[in-house]
């Protein structure tokens, strides 16, 4: 099984940053112009073109592609979020059968060295922090198509979307949790309710479940 799960806004503030050229720390977000003021900061959207040519997006793969070398210590991306339940999935699936779907970055492995961004689909954030469905994003796709294996997603109805759209070349059977009382629509997976009283971040509810082997008739 894989399984797929919404990145979160609560974050860890010792996450490492990409930097310019001139050392200067470059923090992520969904609209750098409208960002507030900082010093010895630089905002930047993933695609945008860095100060020395590629877009952010190429060298943080770039990056990650330097195998065991990370001078700027970015953390693994299910490291990133402060909610212990990304620990506890990786723990139970292992972590090259967990991914995040991230408002930043798309979809991508969870042992994907992430820096620090701030984007989110949440339409309750700061109008520099979030993205609208309308925007042009070079998402990450890092699920490979072929996989035969089960896909399994735990997020919210705002990323939903995102979800299907990132995995829709994928054939194989791919599961959709939803907590509202109408189903999301998700073109090419099973939509399955999972009943709770919990309204904000359900969806950790609803991972922890499946990890305890509480939610049996889920699936």
């Amino acid at each position: 099984m894989i399984v797929v799960i919404q990145c979160a806004a609560s974050k860890r503030p010792d996450a490492g940053h990409l930097r310019a050229a001139s050392g200067t720390p470059v923090s992520f977000v969904a609209k750098p112009h409208l960002a507030p003021a900082a010093a010895n900061q630089a905002y930047a959207r993933p695609d945008d073109l860095s100060d020395t040519g590629p877009s952010w997006r190429e060298l943080l793969l770039a990056y990650n592609k330097q195998p065991n070398v990370n001078p700027l210590r970015l953390l693994p991306a299910y490291q990133r979020y402060e909610n212990r339940t990304y620990g506890r999935i990786v723990d139970q699936f292992g972590v090259s059968n967990v991914y995040i779907l991230s408002a930043g970055w798309g979809l991508i492995r969870a042992d994907f060295w992430t820096p620090y961004y701030d984007i989110t689909y949440s339409q309750s954030a700061e109008d520099y922090k979030r993205r609208r469905k309308s925007d042009q994003y070079s998402d990450f796709r890092m699920i490979p198509a072929q996989t035969d294996e089960e896909v399994v997603f735990f997020g919210g109805k705002d990323y939903v979307p995102l979800f299907a759209s990132l995995t829709a070349a994928i054939r194989a059977r791919k599961t959709v949790f939803y907590n509202a009382s109408q189903a999301p629509q998700a073109a090419g997976c099973k939509v399955q309710r999972f009943v709770t009283s919990t309204r904000t971040n359900w969806h950790y509810e609803c991972a922890n479940a499946l990890i305890e082997e509480l939610c049996c008739p889920l699936l």
